[in-house]
Parts: C-alpha cells; sequence; structure tokens
C-alpha cells in the first residue's frame, strides 16, 4: 500500500470488466463519500479486447482478457486503480482463483500504472472482515476511522437498493441509472416510477410473449460486446428475458442445496441454484446459457445444468461458450433456432 493520504478529488479507476456489474454502486459510493472522483471505463470494444488479449497470459478467459484492455485505457486518466484482490465474497465460499491473482497479474503487465489499492477481500471466515478492506482502502483517503465508516454503511446501503432493485427485474444499467438519479434527487430509487423496468421486467410464464432465461456471469451476459448483445436481441425477437441475478439469493441457495454436495465456488452456485429455478415447469419456456472459453468452474456448472435440463425435459436449452474468436454469425444462428425450438414448444412471439 501507498503511504500517505491521496488529494481531494483524486480519480480512482475502475474497469468496467469482472465484477462491476455485481459491486459498482457500493465501490462508487465508497470512494465518492471520501472525497474522490470515480473514473470508469468506457464500454467494451474490439480495439479495448485485443489491448487485453495482448496483455494478458494466454491461458486467460476472455472476461479477464476483456478487463486488461479496461485497465490499459484507464491507467493514464487516474491517479489510483482500484482492483480488490477477491478470495472469498461469502461464508465458506471461494471466488474464481484468477481474481485472486489478478491485481499482480496487472502489476506485471500493463504499462504506465498508477498506484493500484488491491486491498484482499475475504469473507471465507467471518463476515466482519469485508471492513477490514474498506478500511485499508480508506487509508488512501482519511485518517478519520469513523468517515471511512460511514462511508463503507453508505455504500452497503446503496448495494443493498441495488440488488433489490435487480431482483425488481432492472437490468443492472438501469438500475444503475436509477440510483444515480435518486442520489442526485436526494430519494429512494422506490420513489421513483418503475414504468421504465420493460426490458428486464419479471413477469409470469403464460403472457403474450414467451420469457427465456438467460443464465451467465455477469461480465459475460451484460457486457454487450462481448455477448454480442443477446439480451437485446432476444428482446427485439419478443422475448421476456429473466436473468439469474434477479431471482433472490435465497431462493438461489435454496435450489442449490438440491445438488448431493454443496458447491465452493460462490458464482457457480448462483448460476446452479437460477438455473434449477427456472426449469422447474412453466417458469420459463426456454434457457440460455452463456459461458466463456477456458473457464474451469463453468465447464462443471454447465454440466449440472445440462443434466438438470435432460430430467426436466420440457424447457429448451442452449449453451453458448464465448471467446475472442466467437462469430456473429454463428452465434446468431443458433440463437434463431433456439427460438424457433422455443417457439414450437409453444411460446408465441410478437413482433419486436
Amino acid at each position: 500500500m501507498v503511504k500517505g493520504l491521496c488529494l481531494m478529488g483524486s480519480k480512482v479507476g475502475i474497469p468496467r470488466a469482472l465484477l462491476y456489474y455485481y459491486y459498482f454502486p457500493m465501490w462508487r459510493t465508497f470512494f465518492e463519500e471520501l472525497g474522490a472522483e470515480v473514473v470508469v471505463s468506457g464500454p467494451s470494444t474490439k480495439s479495448v479486447l485485443n489491448q487485453g488479449v495482448q496483455l494478458a497470459v494466454e491461458d486467460a478467459c476472455l472476461p479477464v482478457k476483456l478487463a486488461f484492455g479496461h485497465i490499459a485505457g484507464l491507467a493514464r486518466k487516474v491517479d489510483y486503480l482500484f482492483l480488490p484482490r477477491l478470495v472469498s465474497v461469502a461464508s465458506r465460499e471461494y471466488i474464481c482463483p484468477k481474481f485472486l491473482g489478478f491485481p499482480d497479474m496487472v502489476r506485471q503487465t500493463v504499462p504506465h500504472l498508477p498506484p493500484v489499492i488491491d486491498v484482499d477481500v475475504n469473507l471465507y471466515r467471518r463476515n466482519k472482515y469485508l471492513f477490514s478492506a474498506f478500511k485499508e482502502a480508506g487509508k488512501f483517503f482519511t485518517a478519520s476511522a469513523a468517515r471511512v465508516y460511514l462511508a463503507y454503511r453508505q455504500g452497503l446501503a446503496v448495494l443493498k437498493e441495488y440488488q433489490k432493485l435487480l431482483e425488481a427485474g432492472f437490468m443492472p444499467e438501469e438500475a444503475m441509472n436509477l440510483l444515480t438519479k435518486a442520489a442526485g434527487k436526494k430519494r429512494s430509487p422506490a420513489a421513483f416510477p418503475l414504468s421504465g423496468r420493460s426490458s428486464g421486467q419479471m413477469i409470469l410464464a403464460g403472457e403474450e410473449k414467451p420469457m427465456v432465461a438467460v443464465v451467465g456471469h455477469p461480465y459475460n451476459i451484460y457486457d454487450s460486446f462481448i455477448s454480442m448483445n443477446i439480451l437485446r436481441r432476444l428482446q427485439q425477437a419478443g422475448v421476456k428475458v429473466i436473468t439469474a441475478d434477479q431471482v433472490p439469493e435465497p431462493v438461489v441457495r435454496a435450489e442449490a442445496a438440491a445438488l448431493p454436495k454443496r458447491l465452493f465456488w460462490t458464482l457457480s452456485q448462483r448460476m446452479i441454484g437460477a438455473a434449477f429455478y427456472f426449469l422447474h415447469a412453466g417458469r420459463v419456456q426456454g434457457l440460455l446459457h452463456v459461458t466463456s472459453f477456458g473457464c474451469g468452474p463453468d465447464s462443471m456448472t454447465g454440466e449440472l445444468i445440462n443434466r438438470r435440463a435432460r430430467a426436466a425435459g420440457a424447457v429448451p436449452l442452449l449453451n453458448l461458450v464465448l471467446d475472442e474468436h466467437s462469430g456473429e454469425a454463428g452465434v446468431f444462428t443458433r440463437l434463431e433456432a433456439f427460438l424457433d425450438m422455443v417457439c414450437f414448444r409453444g411460446g408465441k412471439f410478437q413482433e419486436a
């Protein structure tokens, strides 16, 4: 850790990658409460990915390669980079090993890198260690432990609101925009009308449009570039889309508990629990599982989902594996065939 305090208004860079779609509202609130300016990298593009491919190790998965590209674009624009060393985000569970070593990989390969705030996040044994990570990060900005704690509590409160919005049917970018709007007007997100949630609104199966569940890590499905805008294309085809992040955590864990042995990968458990929930008869008319090539946990997760889908029998399943060489034509052809199967099984489409 760099000694001394940052100047007020210092720029903290956060890449629009990896667990950005899970925790960014909390991170942004925390740093802004301490007087920092948060700078986020722009949307993913082909040039961002190409730069990441050049910098990352060869066997890294697609999301990690893309994250390298985002960081390279931020390096000269900020005073500090926030790259938490994620070990565990839930009790008795672990996160992907590549998240653990990510800050070190970045330091070794990305040129012109500013100081990195790489605090450890390890909740494997006790949740109280989450504050320890924020306490260390806060030392860059203030010597006041009370101020850091208040910023930490405010960040947790915003994260809770964000998770509520996701479970209400909003997609991450929609939820973030609503939180920003609420913060600007000093109001709770609940005070704003919910009519804008059409793209992700949870609905009951059996309505005029079929519902398709998209299960995948947030950095795979919400990044419109690497996912080839699958969510939007489904919506344009007349499909109601629901994702794993719109299923409440207790439901996810209850469904995942059906496995004979508990999964110790947090993100995989979320994918498994949500998929099992969606595969119950009548809840959705199709299930799309999106993974990235080279992801070890996803290879196991995909097999478990495949077995449950075959046992359920009634829900069409499409597995899409993406990497930097994936072509749009092949992906869209498979997506069209999948939608034809959804329609054949009883879904009714409308004009987009």
